[in-house]
């Protein structure tokens, strides 16, 4: 049994090797690094050197792979390198791109190298482009693929397996051909499968599945995405409202909405975009940032401003000043714990107005008994470190009010969000910090003002 090959790219030597090249300009050396190299491993090696050193390795590139190299290229990176591009340089690398991609390289990249682009496709080809552009950002539209196989369902297989030699090639995950009628109405899928075990003179129609699904080109990538997860798709068929055939969107596309997701929820948590070049200029990566780090230093001054409040209490009885980080740090853990779950969940399609309450109970209910535990233990602690039962119980009694408070804002905030239109992995965890470090820091300094 032959073994797969392993991806070169995951070895940070050959990244090593790369840059040590570069020094010396040795394209010898590069073009043989190169050689069995997958456009998306070129990609991501472009990604993992510095921006300044891009131009250098994109001219090692075979120009008949520079196309595929920028569409795997993430946004911020493939446009720092097309900055130092030509017009015509970008329009030679992408011009056997498909319509889908081709739509995202026009979209992203700056207006007179998306028009050059432009006027550089024959008729059919700009009927495709426009058509991509005219969809939604995020709906099913933007990736669908103009270039689906149709037939009609009356003629033969035999016919139908004459007309894919005479085309010598099919479009990449093809797992089926498209059933139309004379107007392009949908009507199935003729599986590949079925077309090579099925007698030759059976017509398509009596082979076909009439009951393949479809869907719109305003459906969203996302719910599109999780069906192709959960239905083991290769590609669906994309009509209009008449049910005449668009085209179609493909596994590889859906695979590329789903990491895009997952990097989206784990960088958007620190209000980092998920394009974000690792390798990019200091200075436009710093502006990036100084945003959403103004965002969170309003919030700890909103927190500094509600201890300022207890300033008596505090200067009264040192020991709070120690112990109160506990509070809102054990709050902003639990709290982030049901936050997690719960754009985890709403993302999934997890979570209904059906089934939203049960999940609050359980939350409330997990963050009671985990209240309960740690504030016994805090409790004792303090009261061993300070040898002050009324501290130890203002402690104790303001870490089970935090916790609930936390699991609450955990699943609240998401809902909320969500409900008026705002990414809750893109500022959820803001708004829970606040929450959690105001409530603790509340709780606790105003347990100890009322009862010490």
């Amino acid at each position: 049994m032959t073994e797969a090959p392993e991806l070169k790219i995951n070895e940070p030597e050959l990244i090593d090797e790369v840059l040590e090249a570069l020094e010396d300009f040795d394209k010898d050396v590069l073009i043989e690094l190169f050689a069995d190299l997958e456009a998306s491993e070129i990609a991501r090696l472009l990604e993992s050197i510095p921006d300044s050193q891009r131009g250098q390795l994109w001219s090692i590139i075979p120009e008949d792979r520079n196309g595929a190299v920028l569409v795997e290229l993430g946004e911020v990176a493939r446009l720092s390198l097309v900055n130092n591009l030509e017009n015509e340089q970008v329009v030679e690398a992408v011009s056997n791109l498909d319509s889908n991609d081709l739509a995202e390289m026009v979209d992203t990249l700056p207006d007179e190298v998306g028009d050059a682009i432009r006027q550089s496709l024959d008729y059919k080809g700009l009927q495709g482009l426009e058509a991509s552009l005219a969809f939604p950002e995020d709906s099913a539209g933007r990736v669908m693929e103009t270039e689906a196989v149709a037939i009609r369902s009356d003629i033969t297989l035999e016919t139908v397996l004459r007309f894919l030699r005479s085309r010598e090639s099919i479009p990449a995950h093809t797992s089926g051909l498209m059933v139309i009628d004379r107007q392009r109405a949908f009507q199935g899928e003729l599986h590949l499968s079925d077309l090579l075990t099925h007698n030759p003179s059976m017509l398509v129609e009596e082979v076909m599945d009439k009951e393949a699904i479809n869907i719109s080109p305003l459906a969203s990538q996302h719910e599109l995405a999780i069906m192709f997860r959960d239905l083991d798709l290769v590609s669906v068929a994309v009509v209009d409202d008449d049910g005449i055939l668009l085209g179609r969107v493909t596994l590889d596309d859906m695979v590329d909405i789903l990491h895009e997701e997952a990097d989206h929820q784990i960088l958007g948590a620190v209000g980092l975009d998920e394009d974000e070049d690792l390798f990019s200029p200091i200075l436009p990566s710093a502006k990036r940032r100084l945003f959403w780090l103004g965002i969170n230093l309003v919030t700890a001054f909103l927190a500094a401003w509600v201890i300022g409040l207890f300033e008596a209490t505090l200067e009264k009885i040192v020991a709070l000043a120690v112990l109160m980080p506990i509070v809102a740090s054990m709050g902003g853990i639990a709290g982030g714990q049901t936050l997690t779950l719960m754009i985890r969940g709403l993302a999934t399609g997890k979570i209904s107005s059906a089934n939203a309450k049960w999940l609050a109970y359980k939350e409330i209910a997990i963050s009671a008994i985990s209240g309960m535990t740690w504030a016994v233990v805090v409790g004792l602690v303090s009261y061993f470190w300070f040898s002050d039962l009324r501290i130890s119980l203002v402690l104790a009694a303001s870490m089970i009010i935090n916790l609930l408070i936390a699991a609450l804002s955990g699943f609240g905030i998401p809902m909320f969000m969500k409900r008026i239109g705002i990414d809750p992995a893109l500022a959820g965890g803001v708004v829970l910090t606040t929450a959690t470090d105001v409530i603790g820091f509340v709780s606790f300094l105003g347990l100890a003002t009322l009862f010490l």
